[in-house]
């Protein structure tokens, strides 16, 4: 098993490429399920999640072929074969269960094993449930697999979701393109990832309208047809890398940003004392003077702050001047990064949903453990400022979410290298 070790060296100057989004890119590939034409998506990352639902299509009987050093997906659903995704995939990536709207819609049937990923809480498909048996489904839960069928086909319905879950919205909304009628979700999920997904539906012929407010119109039609789309830069990759200079000290351009893509985390770097200014290529960000000061975050659905991004913002959070209190109100049990980052000598109280965070002059570099993915990078990022060697283990995490960290950190002049394991 990979480590990553990172020793604190300063700060860091030059400019590091964001990547195409995985959350999106991860969306927009069952999207293929829905029409017998090819689509292909440009700008996709170079993930292991990207790979895992490469296999996943496969099983089904799609063709994917990755292109141009893996950032061109060409994809054909024109054969499906199958319409069990199989526990075995699906056991490794959340995002396995965006198959069950599209299957569901095209081949009127669909078995989708209960999904997995990270462990930071039950995160249930009760909302893709409800929202799709709105729709005329009709799904039972024997043995850990999701049996859904619908017999009539499906039909437009209103939907409304207790909470703006991105995953829900997305089966749901893909799902109602090929519905008979009309379909509203009320309170959606407004993301970008959800835009995303909605303009490259409407490429492919889908009539959709409202996506990025809390309610989407969908009016199905009979058939999609092939299309050509590029995959939104990476919101929590371009956050996570904006923290490093933060963190660091120096100066770095993140190549592609965009402030509308994080404009609530922006505005707590700005309190923070982070400056951040657009450019002709992305974002530039830089220390305004001295040292960060500390901000109290609350994780909210978009465009709030998001709670993909708390774990790395807790990291800068740790040398800050002052007192900052993290409030987690997304998911449950996502602060196993703090005992790690006490271990780096951070002082840390976490009671429930709240992590205070009392900021310390220097953190010093020790062996921590990565729990899941968001909480490995928080771990880099503060060993590059830590005194001493920072030993990262597990990384594992990382690979499903972040290409070439290495790569792309020492680039800006980061001393961080990746250590393989026998």
């Amino acid at each position: 098993m990979d480590s990553i070790l990172v020793t604190g060296n300063g700060p860091l100057n030059g400019q590091i490429p964001i990547a195409g989004a995985k959350n999106a890119c991860l969306t927009l590939m069952p999207a293929t399920l829905l029409s017998e034409e090819p689509l292909t998506l440009t700008n996709a990352p170079r993930l292991s999640d990207i790979k895992t639902m490469t296999l996943l299509l496969q099983s089904l009987g799609a063709e994917v072929s990755s292109l141009q050093d893996g950032q061109v997906l060409a994809m054909s659903s024109h054969d499906l074969t199958s319409h069990v995704a199989d526990y075995e995939i699906v056991r490794k990536m959340r995002a396995s269960n965006l198959v069950l709207g599209p299957m569901l819609a095209r081949l009127g049937q669909a078995v989708v094993s209960l999904p997995g990923g990270c462990a930071i809480g039950a995160r249930p498909m009760d909302l893709h449930i409800h929202g799709l048996e709105a729709l005329g489904a009709e799904i039972e839960l024997k043995d850990g697999y999701l049996h859904a069928k619908a017999p009539g086909g499906l039909k437009g319905a209103l939907v409304e979701l207790s909470f703006a879950s991105v995953g829900a919205t997305e089966n749901i909304m893909m799902a109602a393109t090929l519905a008979k009628g009309t379909t509203v979700i009320k309170n959606a999920a407004r993301e970008p990832e959800i835009t995303d997904l909605a303009d490259c539906l409407r490429k492919m012929g889908a009539q959709i309208e409202g996506d990025g407010s809390p309610d989407i119109t969908i009016q199905g039609v009979d058939r999609l047809h092939g299309a050509t789309h590029q995959v939104v830069t990476d919101r929590i990759e371009l956050g996570t890398y904006m923290l490093a200079p933060a963190i660091c000290g120096g100066e770095v351009e993140l190549l592609g940003g965009r402030i509308s893509l994080l404009g609530a985390f922006c505005e707590k770097l700005d309190a923070a004392g982070i400056q951040v200014t657009e450019t002709e290529n992305g974002l530039k960000v830089s220390r305004k003077n001295g040292r960060v000061k500390a901000v109290d975050v609350v994780t909210e659905p978009f465009p709030g702050f998001p709670t993909d991004l708390q774990a790395q913002m807790m990291a800068l959070m740790c040398t800050a001047e002052g007192t900052s209190v993290l409030e987690e109100k997304i998911f449950e049990n996502r602060f196993m990064h703090a005992p790690e980052l006490v271990r780096m000598g951070a002082q840390i109280e976490v009671h429930g949903g709240h992590a205070t965070v009392t900021g310390v002059e220097k953190l010093k570099g020790a062996p921590v453990m990565a729990t899941d993915l968001r909480a490995s990078v928080s771990l880099i990022l503060a060993g590059l400022a830590a005194e001493g060697e920072t030993k990262v283990s597990r990384v594992y995490h990382l690979d499903r979410g972040y290409e070439h960290v290495v790569r792309k950190l020492s680039g800006v002049g980061a001393k961080i290298e990746r250590i393989k394991e026998q």
